[in-house]
């Protein structure tokens, strides 16, 4: 029997044993496009805390029916990045003081464990110097929203590279309120530049297995919550 993978088509195309790149092309549901796109907002701060959403503003604005929009804001309700409040609807979840101090708490234990694995391990951290480039190029464009962007994927590669899957998970449920409080924060912070060069220290730390440096680099680099008010980013009086 002829191997049908090999089989010419009418149009003379002979596929190649693996067609994998060639497979069913998936379709994202409508809700989850518009869910995506409305996450990005809010995490990179253009949703502030507090922002009403409005079904019928949003399906015009996206040019959409009411109905995905509405399975969108229930999927971001889901995510903890949006809330119902009684007789006014849905709105972006309003940070509290205490929330953004115990996620920058949580921040800070989760990086230093994983800085101290990744030495203790010997784990090559190679890796962090993409992100950590993206970061410098978006500086020197003064693009905000890519160095946020970049900064977050710095951490999660720091937390990947642990190995630690429980770590890893305690880091999803936190870091899109992390990316958010750090777009907030960033907007009202030190020119982008420095921001991209706190990150190289902690690499060069890594790769060098300095133990003592590295974690008080990033214990320094996370506890910079304590150089700003975490009221001037919350969303809703305390």
């Amino acid at each position: 029997m002829a191997d049908l993978q090999h089989e010419p088509h009418d149009d003379g195309l002979v596929l190649p044993p693996d067609t994998s790149p060639l497979g069913p092309i998936e379709q994202t549901p409508l809700k989850v496009q518009i869910a995506d796109r409305l996450r990005t907002a809010i995490v990179t701060g253009k949703l502030k805390p507090g922002a009403v959403l409005v079904e019928t503003a949003l399906a015009e604005r996206m040019n959409v029916s009411r109905a995905p929009i509405r399975e969108a804001i229930q999927i971001l309700e889901n995510d903890g990045l949006v809330e119902t409040v009684a007789y006014k609807g849905r709105r972006v979840k309003p940070l509290s003081v205490r929330e953004v101090s115990e996620t920058y708490d949580m921040r800070q234990i989760f990086e230093m464990r994983a800085v101290r694995r990744i030495i203790e391990r010997k784990i090559p951290a190679g890796a962090l110097w993409q992100p950590c480039q993206d970061m410098e190029r978006a500086a020197q464009a003064g693009d905000r929203e890519g160095l946020v962007a970049a900064d977050e994927r710095f951490h999660r590669m720091l937390i990947t590279l642990a190995d630690h899957q429980l770590l890893l998970q305690s880091w999803n449920s936190i870091y899109l309120r992390v990316h958010q409080i750090m777009a907030l924060r960033n907007d009202r912070r030190v020119p982008l530049t420095d921001i991209a060069a706190n990150h190289p220290p902690i690499i060069r730390a890594l790769e060098e297995g300095d133990m003592d440096r590295a974690v008080g680099l990033i214990a320094e680099h996370t506890r910079s919550l304590e150089s700003f008010d975490p009221a001037t980013i919350a969303g809703a009086p305390q």
